[in-house]
């Protein structure tokens, strides 16, 4: 079976958040999308190991903030390459409390308060079907996955139900590009053939150039 034909399905990008024994923990997800409409319900995919599916699951109601193209990269690199486990993911962005979740600052094109209803096991990831209880009204074009892969250059966590193993170098460069991948967060930079300079920092997870291996 070719799995690759997947990666043409549409998806988003979208910061969860939930409060765990009175501390907000969060994460990136990029697979959402609304089930009914007359009382409207979401249903989210969440990896089996993640630390915000138990606040999720102690809790019951989260929030979803829609990520925009010009959202700060740094939010994805934190919420979607730390754990909530042992990281405040939190820390230098702040965040408001809006009805009884935690939704990190900065500039998002709407967001969504949840309340959990049920659960649907899936072998490596756990889908949480919830009730839309408020919405916050944002401003910004949404990122879609395809935006985040194509124009940021960012990739998939493994936890993530779109991972891809491996990914082809771009077709028909005129000069060859030295390609740069960050081990925190996989964020390949590209050059026009010289070294990353020695004070280059990842604009998604923040690593320094000693975390960048040429590939």
């Amino acid at each position: 079976m070719d799995i690759t034909v997947l990666y043409k399905l549409s998806y988003g990008m979208y910061v969860i958040g939930a409060f765990k024994n009175g501390r907000p923990a969060g994460c990136i997800v990029n697979t959402c999308f609304q089930i009914t409409n007359e009382v409207p319900r979401v249903a989210v995919s969440l990896n089996k190991n993640n630390y915000t599916l138990e606040a999720i699951r102690e809790n019951k109601r989260f929030s979803l903030s829609i990520l925009t193209e010009d959202s700060d990269p740094a939010i994805i690199g934190r919420f979607g390459f730390t754990s909530s486990r042992d990281t405040d993911k939190y820390e230098g962005f702040g965040y408001e409390v809006c009805d009884f979740t935690p939704c990190v600052n900065g500039r998002f094109a709407g967001r969504l308060i949840l309340e959990a209803e049920k659960t649907v096991d899936c072998d490596t990831h756990v889908i949480v079907i919830a009730k839309v209880v408020d919405t916050i009204e944002g401003c910004g074009t949404p990122m879609t996955y395809a935006y985040y892969h194509n124009v940021i250059k960012g990739k998939a966590p493994k936890s993530a139900p779109t991972f891809r193993p491996t990914e082809d170098a771009p077709w028909g460069e005129a000069v060859r590009k030295r390609r740069f991948e960050c081990d925190v967060c996989f964020y390949v930079a590209e050059t026009d053939g010289e070294d990353l300079p020695d004070d280059y920092v990842c604009p998604i997870c923040g690593a320094d150039r000693s975390h960048f291996k040429e590939v």
